[in-house]
Formats: structure tokens, C-alpha cells, sequence
């Protein structure tokens, strides 16, 4: 089973909009985000590689990846198999701009 860390960036990224689902949304919402997010860890952590590659980062040395939850936000990460670990590195809203995804991830 491979290990999965969150990027301080993304983990912050994941806490704003959590935050923010519980202003607008309430409480049940902000539960969906936690349990979407428990539940893409324990499949990446048994299938590191079952996620399809992100097509706006396929010209990048890295194999990146992305998992769809909440309808409308891609969790972005790669998987390093020498060290067996996946990597959450952004969490992008589909609805902006696809150069801002190019640009955030370096």
C-alpha cells in the first residue's frame, strides 16, 4: 500500500474550500468534502496508478494525475515509485482557466 501526502499547499488549498462549503453550504456539505477526500486516499493508497493522467500536464517529466470530487475540482497528484508514495500536490477548480493549472504546477 503506498503511502499519501498532501503538499502543505494543497492541504491548505483542500482546508479553504472545506471552510468555505461550510459558510455557504452547512455542515453536510463540508462532511462530503471530508469523505470525498478519505475516500480518493484509500483507493490512491491501494491503486496509486488507477487514476487517468491529467491532460493539460502531460508535457511535464512527471506522470500527473487527477481524481474529480465535488463535481468540479480536480485533486491534481503523481505517483513516485521508488519511494511508493503519491503525492496530492494541487486541488484545482475546473472552472478556471486550464493555463492556471500549467502555471501552478511546477
Amino acid at each position: 500500500m503506498a503511502t499519501v501526502k498532501w503538499t502543505v499547499k494543497a492541504d491548505r488549498i483542500f482546508d479553504q474550500y472545506v471552510y468555505n462549503a461550510y459558510l455557504e453550504y452547512g455542515q453536510k456539505t463540508s462532511n462530503k468534502w471530508m469523505q470525498q477526500r478519505i475516500a480518493f486516499a484509500d483507493r490512491v493508497a491501494k491503486h496509486p496508478e488507477s487514476y487517468t493522467p491529467e491532460a493539460l500536464l502531460t508535457e511535464r517529466k512527471r506522470m500527473y494525475r487527477s481524481c474529480i470530487i465535488m463535481g468540479r475540482f480536480k485533486i491534481i497528484h503523481y505517483y513516485a515509485k521508488t519511494s511508493d508514495t503519491v503525492h496530492i500536490v494541487d486541488i484545482w477548480d475546473m472552472r478556471m482557466k486550464p493555463e492556471t493549472l500549467k502555471n501552478r504546477i511546477k
